[in-house]
């Protein structure tokens, strides 16, 4: 049997992805048992709202196409951005930081607890306590990335390992989002390139993930709208239903983050090491002593 992932340890490019898929293999069950139990809610609210959106362009598109219009689907842009479109952002936002904490503090636990499966009460003590820092904090990062992205493409390519940095060091380290948002700098500081590349490749295997299982669907809702087939609203529903039930597989991402945490902070800090030091100078070497004999 092959021993379980030490979270903490210093890795390079390669150990930081086969560590990624050797760790969530390991843990697939649990991870996939709280996924659904603390996101399941967020999730199923992106689908519907995602899923009425989906119905409400098919009709447009079907009503543009036909040259029929009406007060419903006349051609507008409130037409496709409505407060259907409204609620999916809401659900899409609050999804994602759900996942986040979630396995955030799936993985801080299970650290903790030396690589122990953590229980649903304590799974639900950490979220329910890091779930509105990390939504605060996540809509200003989102605000700033986009200020970096409109300004110049490459700063915003540049902090964005930087600030993704920021929530494992939340959660890992339960710190504030100025001290997270400093320390993050720190611990990124010449290892910018493996942060950065390993963050790539997880997300375009995830995205690869995503496609596999979308693909399909989204040909059938492309050709219905086309060809005008009857099944393009049943198409349009099961698109939306396999784009947000593939979020699954956000914990790749989220655990490539993880591990390139603590690849920072042991090449800076050497924590893990700091740990072994305390745990021993806590321990009373002589309680296992035969008593004196006088």
């Amino acid at each position: 049997m092959q021993p379980k992932v030490e979270l903490a340890r210093i890795r390079d490019f390669g150990e930081i992805i086969n560590d990624t898929f050797l760790f969530v293999r390991q843990n697939f069950k649990p991870l996939l048992k709280y996924f659904f139990i603390f996101c399941g809610i967020f999730i199923a609210g992106s689908i519907i709202s995602a899923s009425l959106m989906q119905l409400k362009m098919v009709g447009a598109m079907s009503s543009i196409s036909s040259g029929t219009y009406n007060r419903e689907y006349r051609p507008s842009i409130f037409n496709f951005f409505g407060i259907e479109y409204a609620f999916t952002i809401i659900f899409a936002l609050l999804s994602f930081v759900t996942m986040q904490v979630t396995i955030l503090s799936y993985i801080a636990l299970y650290k903790a607890k030396d690589k122990q499966i953590p229980t649903s009460e304590e799974m639900w003590g950490y979220i329910k306590y890091y779930f509105l820092r990390v939504l605060g904090s996540s809509i200003l990062l989102n605000i700033l990335i986009v200020f970096a992205l409109l300004f110049c493409i490459i700063p915003g390519l540049y902090l964005a390992p930087i600030f993704a940095l920021i929530f494992p060091i939340m959660v890992m380290e339960n710190t504030s989002f100025g001290y997270a948002f400093n320390r993050s700098f720190y611990l990124i500081k010449e290892n910018w390139w493996v942060t950065f590349g390993s963050l790539i490749v997880i997300w375009i295997i995830f995205y690869v993930c995503m496609m596999v299982i979308t693909i399909p669907a989204t040909i059938i809702n492309t050709m219905s709208l086309v060809l005008h087939y009857s099944f393009s609203k049943p198409a349009a529903v099961a698109t939306a239903v396999l784009q947000h039930a593939c979020q699954i597989f956000t914990v790749l991402p989220i655990t490539t983050l993880c591990l390139c945490y603590f690849n920072l902070t042991e090449s800076k800090d050497g924590t893990s090491l700091l740990d072994k030091i305390n745990k021993m100078s806590t321990t009373n070497p002589d309680t296992d002593l035969p008593p004196e004999q006088y």
